[in-house]
C-alpha cells in the first residue's frame, strides 16, 4: 500500500462494507493504538451548520499566534488529504499511505484475535489516522469536527479542552431524530464531565436540552449571546451574518481557553480560508460564487446572501444547483427561485442525489426564467465557466459534493479516486 491509488482503493473498500454508527469499535481501535486522542489538547466542534467554519477560524487564530495546529474536517472538496491538516497543510500522500498501511495491520491483528468482530468504517479509520498523526507530529492544539451528530460519532472518544455546539437544526433526521430536542441530545453527547461547553444561538427547546446535559456532567456552559450582548460580533472575511456568529464562537472559545492557550492577536479572523462557503472565484470575465447549502437552516443563510447580492447588482443571478435528498430540495429550490434569473440543474455524483427532473419540479409555477437540466461539464471546464454573459455573476449552491466536483474541473485536476460523496461520515 505505497501509493495514493492503493490507499483510496483500500479505504473505499471500508466504505463498501457499510456505514456503522456507534463508538464501541472506535474505542477498541483507539485503545490498540495507545489512545493518541487522550494525549492531545482538543477543541471538539459539533453543530448542524457552521462547525466547519468555526474549525477553520479557530485553526487560523491559533496558527497566527504561533501554535502548531491540527485540523480534522469532513468531507473533502477535491482530495482526501484535505481532511487532515497541520498548520493548514494537508497530509502528504506518502504519510497518508504509511498511516493507512500501519493502521490496517493493527485492524487485521484485532480481527484475527477476535478483539474486533468487524472492520472499522471509513470514517472511523480516517479519524484514527488523524488522532495518531496529530499526536506523532506533536501539535499544540487539535481542532476536531464531528462527522455526524456527536454522541455516537467516531470523534467522540476524545476528552476535549472545550466542546462547541455551533447550531442545531433539522438535518440527518433519519439518524439523529426528527425533532430539535432529539437532535440536540445527540449533539450534546460531545459534552464531557467537568469540561466546558460553548453554544451558539440555539432554538429554545434545543438550548434547554443542551443545558440539562451540561448540568448532568458538571460542565460549565458558556452562551454566545451573553458574551456579545453588549458589543457587536467580530468581523471576518467570510461573508454572511451567520459567519459573524461563527467568528464570535471562535473568538469566545479562545477567551475561555486563554489561561492554557493565550493569544495576542485576532487579526486572523479576517483572513480565514474556507472554500465552498460563499466562496468567490473569477473565471475570465465572470464571477462564480460557490456556496454549499445542504439543509433548511443553511438555506435561510443562503437566502440572506442572495437577497443582498441581488440588491447590490440590481438584478437576479444565474443559479446552478445540485442537491442530495428530496426533502432538502423541496425546501431550498422555492426559496432561492425568487433570486434566480435562470436555473441550471445538475445531478450530483452521489447515490441519493436528486435527479434533475425532480429539482426542476420544485421550481414555483410563477417562475418565468429559463430552467435547464445539464451536466457539470456543460457548465465548467478548466479555468472557464461556459454559461452566462460577460460580467455575469453565477451562484452555485446545494450539495458540498457538487462544489467539490466543480472545483476539481476548474482546477483541471483528476477526480479523487474515492469520490467525495462516497465518503459519507461514518
Amino acid at each position: 500500500m505505497h501509493d495514493y491509488q492503493n490507499i483510496t482503493r483500500y479505504l473505499y473498500s471500508l466504505r463498501n462494507r457499510g456505514s456503522k454508527y456507534g463508538i464501541e469499535r472506535m474505542q477498541t481501535f483507539a485503545t490498540a493504538l495507545g489512545n493518541p486522542e487522550l494525549k492531545l489538547s482538543i477543541i471538539h466542534v459539533a453543530g448542524t451548520n457552521g462547525k466547519g467554519s468555526v474549525c477553520a477560524m479557530l485553526e487560523a487564530l491559533y496558527r497566527d499566534n504561533g501554535y502548531k495546529t491540527g485540523l480534522f474536517t469532513s468531507p473533502h472538496l477535491v482530495r482526501l488529504n484535505e481532511r487532515l491538516q497541520i498548520n493548514r497543510t494537508p497530509i502528504g500522500d506518502k504519510q497518508l499511505s504509511d498511516y493507512t498501511r500501519k493502521l490496517s495491520q493493527v485492524v487485521e491483528e484485532l480481527l484475527e484475535k477476535n478483539i474486533l468482530d468487524e472492520t472499522p468504517s471509513f470514517f472511523e479509520f480516517i479519524t484514527a489516522i488523524a488522532f495518531h498523526y496529530f499526536f506523532e507530529e506533536q501539535v499544540d492544539i487539535a481542532i476536531i469536527e464531528t462527522g455526524l451528530g456527536g454522541r455516537l460519532d467516531a470523534t467522540n472518544i476524545a476528552t476535549p479542552e472545550l466542546s462547541i455546539i455551533t447550531s442545531i437544526g433539522l438535518d440527518h433526521t433519519d439518524i439523529l431524530g426528527n425533532t430539535l430536542k432529539q437532535i440536540a441530545f445527540e449533539k450534546a453527547g460531545i459534552i464531557k464531565k467537568n469540561q466546558p461547553v460553548l453554544i451558539g444561538k440555539l432554538p429554545r427547546e434545543a438550548k434547554t436540552v443542551v443545558a440539562e446535559q451540561a448540568e448532568k456532567k458538571s460542565a460549565t456552559i458558556y452562551y454566545l449571546e451573553e458574551r456579545f450582548e453588549m458589543e457587536p460580533l467580530p468581523k471576518t472575511n467570510l461573508l454572511g451574518s451567520y459567519q459573524k456568529h461563527n467568528a464570535g464562537l471562535a473568538l469566545f472559545a479562545t477567551e475561555i481557553l486563554h489561561s492554557k492557550f493565550p493569544i495576542e492577536t485576532t487579526h486572523a479572523l479576517c483572513s480565514v480560508k474556507w472554500d465552498g462557503r460563499w466562496h468567490t472565484i473569477h473565471l475570465n470575465d465572470k464571477t462564480v460564487i460557490l456556496d454549499a447549502t445542504h439543509n433548511q437552516e443553511a438555506c435561510l443563510q443562503l437566502e440572506e446572501n442572495l437577497k443582498a447580492l441581488s440588491k447590490k447588482l440590481q438584478k437576479n443571478v444565474r443559479i446552478i444547483s445540485g442537491i442530495v435528498g428530496t426533502e432538502r430540495a423541496k425546501e431550498i429550490i422555492p426559496r432561492i427561485a425568487k433570486f434566480a434569473h435562470s436555473f441550471y440543474f445538475v445531478q450530483v455524483d452521489q447515490p441519493k442525489a436528486c435527479q434533475t427532473s425532480v429539482l426542476k419540479s420544485f421550481v414555483p409555477t410563477s417562475f418565468e426564467g429559463l430552467t435547464q437540466c445539464v451536466g457539470v461539464t456543460d457548465l465548467f471546464s478548466k479555468g472557464e465557466c461556459l454559461i452566462g454573459e460577460p460580467n455575469d455573476v453565477i451562484v452555485v449552491t446545494g450539495s458540498i459534493y457538487l462544489i467539490g466536483e466543480i472545483i476539481t474541473i476548474i482546477q483541471g485536476k483528476e477526480a479523487d479516486p474515492i469520490g467525495q460523496d462516497k465518503l459519507h461520515p461514518n
